[in-house]
């Protein structure tokens, strides 16, 4: 299966408005943003866990990152709510699931694979801080290496955004909302803008909550590239 697979061009999907697709295990279910695979694959999804759901033990074979949006994710290695990231790496493994249910947004297939970093943050126990030379502008760092650079950014109301990534970038809306080429993002609004595009943004009045990806689009394979 091969959804938004050709990383040269923009993408946008405003994941609240498409039905839920069932996953192989029973109320599992995702919102699929970008594939590239069948059941092993590079994909970015919304994922929900109905109460008392979970998946089968599973090794990462090419690791995982995710970010809790609602309700508490579980494993063997404890309860995550929401705000929580993590990002479980290559070869790491756990046996996923929820007994109070949850939605999560969850990438798999992504990581350099010689990354054996685990990396645990609660967002909701961090301070955003000011920006400098971005006005309106506050961050949360989440994890940066020479592939990457992950962050929670907030926007003030009405303010302009003007970002020139490195590298490619992805946004995806957590609360609040913008408007950006024509289209009006809300919760759960995904865009990933290819390498040399500018990001340009007016913030909605009621402000902006997003994760936001950096860079790693340098580091996608050459013959994915274009899917």
């Amino acid at each position: 299966m091969n959804l938004n697979a050709d990383f040269t061009k923009r993408v946008v999907v405003h994941a609240a408005s498409l039905d839920w697709k069932a996953s192989p295990m029973p109320g599992v279910e995702r919102r699929m943003l970008d594939r590239i695979g069948d059941e092993v694959a590079r994909a970015t999804s919304i994922v929900r866990y109905a109460p008392e759901s979970h998946f089968s033990p599973h090794v990462h074979g090419g690791g995982e990152e995710f970010l809790v949006l609602e309700g508490v994710f579980q494993d063997e290695h404890g309860d995550f709510p929401a705000g929580y990231y993590v990002r479980n790496p290559p070869q790491s493994h756990h046996t996923p699931g929820s007994m109070p249910g949850c939605t999560m947004f969850v990438k798999l297939w992504q990581f350099d694979l010689a990354d054996r970093t685990h990396v645990l943050v609660d967002t909701n126990k961090r301070a955003l801080i000011d920006v400098k030379g971005r006005t309106g502008v506050k961050a949360m760092p989440l994890f940066r290496d020479a592939h990457e650079d992950v962050r929670l950014e907030e926007w003030a109301p009405g303010a302009a955004i003007e970002v020139d990534p490195d590298g490619g970038l992805e946004v995806l809306v957590l609360a609040g909302g913008f408007s950006e080429g024509g289209e009006t993002y809300r919760a759960q609004s995904w865009l990933r803008l290819p390498i040399g595009t500018h990001f340009s943004a007016r913030v909605a009045h009621d402000g902006c909550r997003a994760w936001i990806k950096e860079g790693h689009l340098r580091h996608v394979h050459a013959d994915q590239l274009t899917g």
